[in-house]
């Protein structure tokens, strides 16, 4: 962790929970922060985090990026199981909420300022609370909600009218609206851009009353945890740095597409991959 005097200026300022993810090889670390985070340093961006975490959770893997962390007793736990119904997905552990007095002064007008809630641990006024110059959110913790059995399960984003106003750019999945293509027509028509990712089939942009279709190349999947996260953050960078929603999809289709090679962190992308997209889109 970084001591808060000796915070400097960043350009991805990005808030919400690293995740302890459960998988069949041990516990791993994930959250849109990790993912995000660690895509917006390798796009060559000075990246800030502010997240909760149990003290039981590693993050060598963020090693370099300055990190204020809220203390908590336990990280955010995920579980996911696959059965022949679909998979379920159990919230064992939440940290503690992240509230605007937990973010330093120095980032709070940072140029891009990415929402990542995953467990409802962020208050969505955030929104119209912090001033840089591009806002992204990706509400999916603000779509989610958990039975006694702490199953997790989708509910609808209430009171998101005033986040979805403020927004520069907002992204999220098809599952997070359990496949609810109305509700995503009318989050469209309530912020300036929305981006729709659908796994493998690519992803849909809404923007200026406009509604395009961008397909990924084919890949051979090993891993599409994170794929999602990585695309949030290619799109929110390149949007900033182009003011072209319409090339950003397409840069994040292509970069997103390849992070499903390789499991878990392991598919933030590489050097080579982010030179290859940019042709691809620049060509």
């Amino acid at each position: 962790m970084f001591e808060l005097a000796a915070l400097q200026p960043i350009d991805y300022l990005i808030i919400g929970h690293v995740a302890a993810d459960i998988t069949p090889t041990g516990v791993q670390l994930g959250g849109t922060v990790s993912y995000s985070g660690l895509t917006a340093r390798a796009l060559g961006l000075r990246v800030g985090i502010v997240t909760s975490s149990g003290t039981g959770t590693q993050l060598d893997a963020l090693d370099g990026i300055p990190i204020v962390n809220v203390p908590a007793e336990q990280s955010t736990t995920f579980e996911n199981i696959y059965t022949a119904n679909g998979r379920r997905q159990i919230l064992h552990h939440q940290a503690a909420p992240i509230l605007l007095d937990h973010i330093p002064q120095v980032w709070r007008n940072a140029p891009i300022i990415h929402l990542a809630p995953i467990a409802r641990e962020l208050d969505s006024s955030l929104a119209e609370k912090l001033s840089g110059s591009l806002v992204g959110i990706t509400p999916q913790g603000w779509m989610r909600t958990w039975n006694k059995d702490s199953q997790v399960e989708a509910t609808i984003w209430e009171n998101n009218e005033a986040a979805l106003r403020h927004a520069g750019a907002v992204v999220l999945s098809v599952e997070d609206v359990n496949r609810n293509l109305e509700l995503v027509e009318e989050m469209a028509h309530n912020t300036r851009i929305l981006c729709l990712t659908e796994g493998e089939a690519g992803a849909v942009l809404y923007w200026n009353e406009d509604r395009r279709r961008f397909r990924p190349p084919v890949m051979n999947e090993v891993d599409g945890t994170g794929a999602g996260d990585i695309f949030a953050a290619a799109f929110f960078i390149r949007l900033y740095h182009t003011r072209d929603p319409w090339e950003a999809a397409r840069f994040a289709t292509q970069l997103a597409a390849r992070s499903v090679t390789r499991a878990g962190l392991n598919g933030i992308p590489t050097t080579q991959e982010i030179e290859e997209c940019l042709m691809e889109v620049l060509s």
